[in-house]
């Protein structure tokens, strides 16, 4: 444990820190926040930006005091806090002021690895501990000194958290030698109030919030950054000792001169490995396009993907002859070696930067390195650029993974020279969902067949899912895939198709369903509802503001194929019924058809994010669609 010797600013926080939260106080906090565990009373993040040694230098000091408001197990003492290489960690400590205003120091701090969604810069540490001797009126209390030693890489700072928070505030102090740009990101930013105060040599700048309600969290929802309320800061220029005023990240020009700095010195001459490899792979056609395509899908199927970035290895790609021979790589790692094999090939290839839909900034708005977290090899085998993503084994030449569609891509052409494009997103039409089911009564209950036919990303998805299921597990899990009607479903064949092509799937399965029809004298009453998409999924409006995150862009059918029984016709078809609204809609049929009753039911989207102005409308179609899943059919002996 270590004890933080630091400016005045935070000194006179700690002593806030220190004072014992009133009872008075803290049935009032219950009162206004009830069935919360804890609240955060103040949370204070100051950083101070000056010059040093011509360069910019940064430090940042953090506190946290944090009030328990119930009695509950253990874990509501865990905490942690994060650091690394370019944010690494001075000086700390952690401890619980009891109600008895008794001050107890953490003493046991675990530091470990921390898994992180970035794939640049992955080698965060998280350190973890837990407040001791917890109870209703205690405190937690936290405080952290750091170092950033890549100033390019300063953290937005965002406001809400799990939990309420009574005050929380950003502060940066700037020395008149730096400029200072800064962006307010979330859906509502009103809540961030800000206080510029100029001095003789700094500014500073104390943004802050109060009593902000916990934030409840969904698992259809996007990253936090598209939401939450959060400051984006970053040094726009500074000037040395000398006066002379310099550039750092002033627009996109000069985001792409650091970007393009980590490429520079690699993938200089190609291997004998390398040329002999590439050589063999061109043999038998002279078509750019179809060399490309060899190219991309020999990587995909013989280059491990492996994330292991650590300090500027988070930034800087390996070399492709190393790439090559060891068979495994990160995302830099894989581009570097597609761009190499292709530009060996004659054809155009070239590093990209790009961020996943994790991330909510764009290239112009953002000139910063948190717009981008992922890295892709953009290739122009026939003057149009396709972009390859070597970490997806599963995706179909041409086409891009999931995680990347509608993203900006910066397209490092050269030095000086580079691109902002738009990754296109894959229409409805080009993702589709086919399920049919064939139904036929029998003595002793229903028995049918299901045939599945999945295309686009529904294809790539379940050729991913099925080559990650032991054999030994394939039977239960395409059952659990299959399932339909009740838990009395039994799948008794089934068999896969042609998995070769990536794009494109189709499965068929025979089944019994025991007690799902009804008969009751001459007549049998059945749902043709087996499968109903959507219900429960209502959106949690108005209370819910997130946005809602879809996967992709779909067009779904189901199909229902019910034989009469001989000696009986249908007495009862419901009506069919359309909706739609300017977001998304149904249409669903019922015909009767050679002595089959044939059930149609479609879907379409055309929405990767649902924003809270549109959830009305998605209810809307719920409220028509799921009173039609009670609908019955009736069939009367002749």
């Amino acid at each position: 444990m270590k004890r933080i010797v630091i400016s005045g600013y935070l000194v006179l926080f700690m002593c806030f820190t220190c004072t014992r939260t009133a009872a008075q106080e803290i049935e009032e906090i219950k009162r206004q926040y009830p069935g919360e565990n804890a609240v955060v009373l103040h949370k204070m993040m100051h950083y101070k930006i000056q010059v040093k040694n011509n360069e910019p230098f940064v430090e940042s000091y953090e506190a946290e005091k944090l009030l328990y408001l119930n009695t509950n197990p253990s874990y509501l003492g865990r905490y942690s806090f994060y650091h690394s290489t370019f944010h690494e960690v001075r000086e700390y400590t952690a401890y619980t002021q009891t109600t008895g205003n008794k001050k107890i120091k953490v003493t046991d701090f675990q530091t470990s690895n921390s898994s992180s969604s970035s794939v640049f810069y992955d080698d965060t540490k998280e350190t973890k501990f837990d407040f001791p001797s917890i109870s209703p009126g205690a405190t937690g209390n936290l405080e952290v000194s750091l170092v950033h030693n890549k100033p390019y890489l300063l953290s937005p700072y965002y406001f809400t958290r799990n939990i309420p928070v009574l005050k929380t505030e950003l502060k940066i102090t700037v020395s008149n030698d730096i400029g200072l740009k800064y962006i307010l990101k979330g859906l509502d930013t009103t809540v961030i109030k800000l206080k510029k105060d100029k001095k003789r040599n700094e500014t500073v700048y104390t943004f802050y919030a109060e009593n902000l309600d916990g934030l409840r969290t969904y698992n259809d929802a996007p990253d936090e950054s598209w939401y939450l309320p959060h400051v984006i800061f970053y040094i726009d220029h500074f000037k040395k000792e000398t006066g002379e005023t310099v550039k750092y990240l002033s627009g996109v020009d000069d985001l792409y001169k650091l970007n393009s700095s980590f490429i520079s010195q690699v993938n200089k001459v190609p291997g004998v490995e390398m040329q002999h490899l590439v050589d063999s792979l061109g043999k038998g056609t002279t078509e750019n396009v179809e060399k490309t395509r060899r190219i991309y899908q020999w990587v995909q199927k013989h280059i491990k993907y492996i994330a292991f970035e650590d300090g500027m290895g988070g930034f800087v790609p390996r070399d492709a002859n190393i790439v090559l021979h060891r068979r495994y790589g990160d995302c830099k790692d894989m581009t570097s070696l597609l761009t190499m094999m292709l530009n060996t090939a004659g054809i155009p290839a070239y590093f990209t930067w790009i961020g996943t839909r994790d991330i909510a900034y764009s290239y112009h708005e953002t000139p910063l390195p948190i717009v981008d977290n992922h890295m892709i090899c953009t290739a122009n085998p026939d003057g149009r650029m396709i972009f390859l993503d070597g970490t997806d084994p599963h995706c179909v030449f041409g086409s891009v993974p999931e995680g990347i569609q509608d993203k900006e891509a910066m397209v490092a052409i050269g030095p000086g020279e580079y691109k902002i494009l738009k990754v296109p997103t894959p229409g409805m039409k080009e993702n589709i969902q086919s399920d049919t089911t064939f139904l036929e009564i029998g003595k002793d209950g229903i028995y049918g067949r299901i045939k599945q036919d999945l295309k686009g990303y529904y294809a790539a998805n379940m050729h991913s899912r099925l080559n990650s299921i032991a054999q030994r597990d394939l039977r239960e899990k395409v059952k659990n895939m299959f399932l339909r009607g009740s838990n009395k479903f039994q799948l008794k064949d089934y068999t896969i198709g042609d998995m070769s092509n990536m794009n494109e799937i189709t499965m068929r399965g025979d089944f019994t369903l025991n007690d799902y029809a009804k008969k009751s004298g001459d007549e049998w009453f059945i749902n043709l509802n087996l499968l109903r998409p959507f219900q429960g999924e209502e959106i949690d409006y108005p209370k819910r503001k997130m946005p809602v995150q879809k996967d992709f862009l779909f067009g779904n059918k189901y199909v229902i194929d019910l034989k009469i029984p001989e000696g009986y016709t249908a007495t009862y078809v419901p009506k069919g019924k359309s909706y739609k609204n300017e977001l998304w809609g149904f249409d669903l049929d019922y015909r009767l058809e050679n002595n089959h009753v044939i059930y149609t039911l479609g879907f379409s989207n055309e929405y990767l994010m649902i924003n809270a102005t549109d959830f009305e409308k998605w209810n809307k179609v719920l409220e028509q669609l799921t009173p039609l899943y009670k609908e019955i059919v009736i069939l009367s002996k002749k």
